[in-house]
């Protein structure tokens, strides 16, 4: 039996303890309601200047980004290597664009996400691709890793290391340890890491959206009668190895990659890819926790304001980071484009003995200036040629995951028909040995009735 403050039993006074009841049941439901309403009308507050905020960076980001695609797109002069730049610098405008809209109406708050993340993952495939174009095309990062992987290998065996060492090579665990000793498999494992989250992004937007009609999405929400909280465990385990496997790629080739400065170009793209992606779980795990606040849309909303400063901030990067300028110019051995010879006089003084006398140095540059390409052609090759390699790659990626899968399939087939065969044979012996069993069974009863006659 409980007492109540006063020193008597519940029972004595039912009437007060259920009224008391009643009232503290009320003043939770009131601190409750006073607390949404207080955040309403903070938000009610807050979200004109987070509009406007908000809108002029994507303002920035916007007007930098096309200008620095449609200089691209104008001196289109290796289209190699531009495709891909183009795919990666259009990351900024598109995200900018999916956030503020999702900010402006928090109803298509999950389908800009879907778009969003889709993106992601080609941009990602887009930045490895682009890699290997400043390497000199496939062919040429096949024979590159294959040197690197051969000089790896004289070193070893200089160093007197197992003669069986040549055979571990290739194994998978150097990939982790030491990937310049995979050679032309280091390139196939990058493909397939990039490729496959490409892949998960599209199936898992495709995913979510489907369960999102049917209300089991739950998106911020780690229950586990909920979609969200598999698929955000799924997709951050693809990223995480499509981003390691880019990063082991760079690893073995970042020497030759040099001319391009690749480590601004990879800092300022992997920022936007994990940051964007990270940012956005650990916004739901502090709203999850109650660091934040959880009501209305203000996962979302938070979301969608911080990518927005932070795509104005990338536009600035990229104006330097992937500038068109060293595609203004052609070697100087093209036969077609404007010639301009830029000469640099230095006045020097030689010493001679006890005296030093004047003298000039001269540097002559010869640069040819590209002609302008049409937009309409620039942006034809990259939908046809960026799209027909997408497709290739797609197709590779399916075959080799789908490989073992054939194998494995082929193996048990192969021992279920072995086994079926044995079974069989063996029932064909049995049977045999019975008809043997029957005919000498029915000689020897037939020899007796003989006998007996």
């Amino acid at each position: 039996m409980i007492n109540n403050t006063n020193g008597t039993s519940c029972d004595a006074c039912p009437l007060t303890c259920k009224n008391f009841e009643v009232v503290g049941s009320k003043n939770v439901r009131g601190m409750a309601s006073n607390h949404i309403s207080n955040f309403g009308g903070m938000y009610k507050n807050l979200r004109p200047p987070v509009l406007v905020i908000a809108g002029c960076s994507v303002f920035v980001a916007l007007v930098l980004s096309i200008v620095l695609i449609l200089q691209h797109l104008r001196s289109y002069t290796n289209p190699a290597e531009q495709k891909w730049i183009v795919a990666i610098i259009s990351m900024v405008p598109i995200y900018a664009t999916e956030s503020i809209i999702s900010l402006w109406y928090p109803r298509l708050s999950l389908a800009c996400d879907i778009l969003r993340n889709y993106y992601e993952a080609f941009a990602l495939y887009s930045f490895g691709r682009y890699l290997i174009a400043c390497l000199g095309g496939e062919g040429r990062v096949v024979e590159l890793l294959e040197d690197e992987s051969g000089e790896h290998l004289r070193k070893s065996l200089l160093d007197g290391l197992d003669e069986n060492h040549g055979t571990e090579q290739r194994s998978f665990g150097n990939f982790f340890w030491r990937p310049c000793k995979l050679g032309k498999d280091l390139l196939t494992i990058e493909k397939f890491g990039l490729v496959q989250y490409m892949i998960l992004k599209t199936v898992c937007a495709l995913l979510a959206f489907i369960l999102e009609l049917f209300g089991v999405y739950g998106d911020g929400e780690f229950r586990w009668y909920y979609g969200y909280p598999y698929i955000a465990v799924v997709l951050s385990f693809s990223q995480m190895w499509a981003l390691y496997c880019l990063v082991q790629f760079y690893n073995v080739t970042h020497e030759r990659l040099k001319p391009i400065k690749p480590l601004s170009k990879f800092i300022s793209f992997k920022a936007i890819v994990f940051a964007t992606w990270w940012q956005g779980v650990g916004i739901v795990i502090l709203c999850t926790y109650g660091v934040l606040p959880k009501e209305g849309k203000f996962q979302t909303g938070l979301q969608d304001f911080l990518i927005c400063i932070e795509m104005a901030i990338a536009a600035v990067a990229h104006v330097f980071v992937f500038s068109a300028k060293p595609y203004h110019f052609l070697p100087a051995s093209s036969a077609y484009g404007k010639v301009s010879k830029e000469t640099i006089e230095a006045a020097l003084e030689i010493d001679e003995g006890d005296k030093q006398k004047p003298a000039l140095l001269k540097e002559t540059t010869t640069q040819v200036e590209a002609p302008r390409t049409s937009i309409t052609e620039s942006v034809q090759d990259m939908v046809v040629e960026g799209g027909q390699r997408v497709v290739k790659d797609v197709v590779l990626t399916i075959n080799q995951a789908i490989g073992p899968v054939e194998k494995g399939v082929t193996r048990i087939q192969q021992t279920l028909h072995h086994k079926t065969e044995v079974s069989s044979d063996n029932e064909q012996e049995e049977s045999d040995i019975q008809v043997e069993k029957d005919v000498t069974e029915n000689l020897t009863g037939k020899g007796n009735e003989i006998a007996r006659v």
